[in-house]
């Protein structure tokens, strides 16, 4: 059985620093083999800001508000007619974009016909746009219908279009549960938009 911390170390004198020692020694626990990736931005998510208070259009959908801001106050990488594509605030990957209906929907059967073929053809885009941008290995496309199914926004459709490398799931998203992602958002919006075929 391991010996006990001193005092010292685990700070059991009272809150007395000891001569020669810091606050950081006193107060910071007993070490042990584990870095620390502080990470307090994710800490929206967790709140669940941003997510609908109700399953209504007037219930701060951000799938209706983002069509309303400029693309790169929203993240969006192209708009149609009918839908948009837009990145993954909370990205699996790096490129990680949605396929959105502008119309406020949360039932892939209730989609009209032009635009159930806006979202496919815009799925496509979406990965030709990712391929020549970043070379993935494979994807990942999908959509979570209502909460049990995963879907975070449930009452708005949308279809996951994440890139896949191999080696990309390693012990840092299996192990330590956090995604390190090499680029900043506005980047990789930036990078995706002037890949978008058409684009330009």
């Amino acid at each position: 059985m391991p010996a006990e911390p001193s005092d010292e170390v685990s700070g059991g004198h009272g809150g007395v620093v000891p001569p020669g020692a810091s606050t950081d020694d006193v107060f910071a626990g007993v070490p042990d083999s584990f870095g620390r990736l502080w990470t307090p931005h994710r800490m929206a998510y967790i709140k669940g800001a941003g997510k609908p208070t109700g399953p209504g259009e007037d219930d701060g959908c951000p799938f209706d508000l983002a069509p309303t801001l400029s693309d790169e106050d929203a993240l969006i990488v192209a708009r149609g007619s009918l839908v948009y594509v837009i990145l993954n605030l909370y990205p699996y990957n790096a490129g990680h974009l949605l396929v959105v209906p502008y119309r406020h929907v949360a039932d892939y059967i209730d989609l009209t016909g032009p635009e159930t073929a806006e979202f496919a053809e815009y799925t496509q885009r979406a990965i030709r746009a990712l391929r020549q941008a970043s070379g993935p290995h494979g994807f990942n496309i999908g959509i979570n219908l209502g909460s049990v199914a995963g879907a975070g926004i449930a009452a708005h459709l949308h279809q996951h279009v994440v890139p896949r490398w191999g080696g990309d799931t390693n012990f840092m998203p299996v192990i330590g549960r956090t995604r390190v992602l090499p680029q900043l958002l506005a980047d990789t919006r930036k990078l995706l938009a002037d890949a978008w075929p058409g684009a330009g």
